[in-house]
């Protein structure tokens, strides 16, 4: 999303252009044409201590040498206060798209209270008229501080009647922290493989569009309950359930293409159960992007279930949050419980992935303190860290007793302990009390990067149902975990698929969604990654895999 800066109090340099007539584009590739020059900022031939061609920030800005290489700088000097460079850059007669290249370096980043708050650059179209022209640039993003300097790249489409192009590197709104910016290049690029990508993106955003459907119950999946170790539906029949996560809605609020998500998962996937992140604060419209206090939000959810239900699936809704269970958290699913109360499509993850604490703080609560230990959280920002280091906690059962209190018996889905991963202290006394409900199905996470299987999971999966809520694995390593533990997905992901088979564990897998690592999908087509997606959906549709070793 790309939001309008009101003030422009910047100095403004003298812009020096390298402009294409038609015999020039003709004789030139497009690839020799810069648009903006000095981009490695290392010309001063004015003698001003700050780079040609470039205006100047103030206060923020500084015009860096290290080891004989010159940069820009942008520091945040106050928290909540933008650091931009504002630049005015023209744009050649016959310019279709532009490619942006650049390096960049941020270091200290503490972001601001909305996701936009952040290092980021934003561009915008102006016309001859100094009139705003749509759509706008892509507005690179970084939320958090990277691993020294690394290089990006992103290309565009130019609209017909732009003429300039405001470029505008900066630290929006954050609390702290540097932007190094450096070698950046602005030059014309082929059109075509842009065009032909928002136009296979328009298609996907048509064929998102999934018409509301009435209820009806006549199609609806059979109430389960829970049976030693397996899920029986009234008919007294095992009910096995395999599927995936549909994420988005825990991310964005206003996130609809994970409506036709769980469409696609139960249609062409085959899917019995889909497992729908969400996020309690969206709930209730604390959201920045949300101006109806939920309404909409809600009305997606209900959608989901409905669509899910009349298909004759199931849909576990997830409460994404992580660390331990809050008072708040068993406010929410008084709410939602009350809402689904018996809905026999619906189950109750109550919490995503506990981590940082014991078994009995996991059961009964307590204070927790700062986790220690192994950190899996680096996809959370600052202020979700900082959310999650010291408070007290109504544990599990705290959770398990908010939604019984209701008079809901659907079945409940309880996470393990070390981000869902351990299971082991369920078959050690740890187990929860249902006494007025369905039962309970304990929640397994595993990765690529996770070993133990047997020990972490076998002993409670011999006296409980077991949801694997989440699972896959990545050709794209994570930055977070050392990369030698992470398995290759060719190898790993076949005798993963086995395991689960071979003990008959219920499965939801991570994620069908392009930019949810571990991806099953490389687009909105749905179409699946060869090294997740596609062993995924061949065991949804019945194939069976060998279990050569477990890890």
């Amino acid at each position: 999303m790309n939001h309008h800066v009101g003030f422009y109090s910047f100095v403004m340099a003298v812009v020096m252009l390298v402009c294409r007539s038609p015999v020039a584009a003709q004789a030139q590739s497009t690839d020799d044409v810069v648009i903006k020059p000095n981009g490695s900022f290392e010309v001063d031939q004015d003698g001003d201590q700050w780079p040609d061609g470039w205006a100047n920030v103030n206060p923020g800005g500084s015009w860096v040498n290290e080891n004989d290489n010159h940069f820009l700088r942008l520091t945040s000097t106050t928290p909540g206060k933008t650091v931009m460079l504002y630049q005015e850059i023209a744009i050649p007669d016959g310019v279709e798209a532009i490619e942006l290249s650049w390096k960049q370096r941020i270091t200290g980043l503490k972001v601001g209270k909305n996701s936009w708050f952040d290092a980021r650059i934003l561009m915008e179209f102006l016309d001859q008229n100094r009139d705003k022209v749509t759509p706008n640039p892509p507005a690179p993003a970084s939320r958090k501080d990277t691993d020294g300097w690394v290089s990006k790249q992103v290309r565009f489409l130019v609209p017909d009647a732009a003429t300039t192009l405001k470029f505008m590197p900066c630290l929006f709104e954050v609390n702290a922290g540097t932007f190094d910016l450096d070698d950046l290049v602005l030059r014309p690029t082929d059109p075509q493989p842009l065009l032909a990508a928002a136009k296979k993106r328009d298609a996907e955003i048509k064929a998102r569009f999934v018409p509301v459907e009435q209820p009806d119950r006549s199609r609806w999946p059979k109430e389960l309950h829970v049976v030693g170790n397996r899920l029986h539906d009234t008919d007294d029949q095992e009910v096995w359930l395999q599927g995936v996560n549909a994420g988005g809605l825990e991310t964005l609020p206003h996130d609809r293409q994970v409506i036709k998500s769980v469409v696609v998962a139960i249609d062409d996937w085959n899917a019995n159960c889909v497992r729908v992140p969400i996020k309690d604060a969206f709930w209730y419209g604390e959201s920045p992007y949300q101006k109806d206090e939920g309404q909409e939000y809600r009305e997606i959810i209900d959608q989901i279930i409905t669509l899910a239900a009349n298909r004759g699936a199931y849909v576990a809704i997830d409460l994404h949050r992580f660390r331990a269970p809050k008072a708040e958290h068993a406010e929410f699913w008084k709410d939602f419980a009350t809402q689904y109360r018996d809905h026999p499509a619906v189950l109750f993850d109550i919490f995503n992935e506990p981590h940082g604490l014991s078994w009995e703080q996991w059961r009964n609560g307590g204070w927790i303190d700062e986790a220690e230990g192994t950190d899996e959280s680096a996809f959370l920002n600052d202020q979700e860290k900082q959310n999650n280091r010291g408070f007290d906690s109504i544990g599990m059962q705290g959770l398990v007793d908010a939604v019984r209190s209701t008079g809901a018996r659907n079945i409940v889905i309880a996470g393990g302990v070390f981000w869902c991963n351990d299971l082991s202290g369920i078959a050690e006394g740890y187990a929860l009390d249902d006494p007025k409900g369905n039962g309970i199905m304990y929640s397994w996470h595993t990765y690529n990067w996770h070993t133990d299987w047997e020990k972490k999971v076998l002993a409670t999966a011999a006296k409980h149902p077991i949801f694997v809520g989440e699972c896959g694995a990545d050709i794209n390593k994570m930055n977070f975990i050392p990369l030698a533990d992470q398995e290759d997905p060719y190898t790993w992901v076949p005798d993963m698929l086995g395991f689960i088979q071979k003990h008959r564990l219920n499965w939801t897998g991570w994620c069908l969604h392009p930019k949810a690592s571990p991806v099953m999908i490389s687009d909105w087509s749905y179409t699946p990654t060869p090294f997740w997606g596609a062993y995924a959906k061949r065991a949804l549709s019945g194939e069976m895999f060998p279990l050569n070793k477990t890890r």
